[in-house]
């Protein structure tokens, strides 16, 4: 018998694609539609900083919420949902990836030196 370790995230996702995901699809598309497109094709939330979101008991950002739903893709702790777009309100799903932390700090570093190009989004 093999263990194998699944954190809080890992089980909630679980148990969203298991038993809550027509209710989680309708809720990703209700963010969507509250958010407004900008001109560079971001989909921004009104808030000042990232938008969150309550489901099932568990608040989390409205974008790695998105991601994770429309992807039906199951994230841990240690994943992190990245702004190919470098914007933190933008909650696109065409403008999400997930990676690692690294991953993340690389995006930052690749965007400090040479900005998003916005027409390879």
């Amino acid at each position: 018998m093999t263990f194998e370790f699944k954190d809080d995230s890992e089980v909630w996702l679980e148990d969203i694609f298991a038993n809550h995901y027509e209710e989680a699809r309708s809720r990703a598309f209700s963010l969507l539609a509250e958010g407004h497109a900008s001109e560079d094709g971001c989909i921004v939330t009104k808030t000042q900083d990232p938008r969150k979101t309550r489901f099932r008991g568990r608040q989390v950002p409205a974008y790695r919420f998105i991601y994770c739903v429309l992807n039906q893709r199951v994230a841990s702790y240690d994943d992190v949902i990245r702004h190919r777009c470098n914007n933190r309100r933008c909650i696109n799903p065409e403008h999400l990836d997930i990676g690692s932390r690294a991953d993340n700090q690389n995006d930052d570093r690749d965007f400090a030196a040479n900005g998003v190009d916005h027409s390879l989004l």
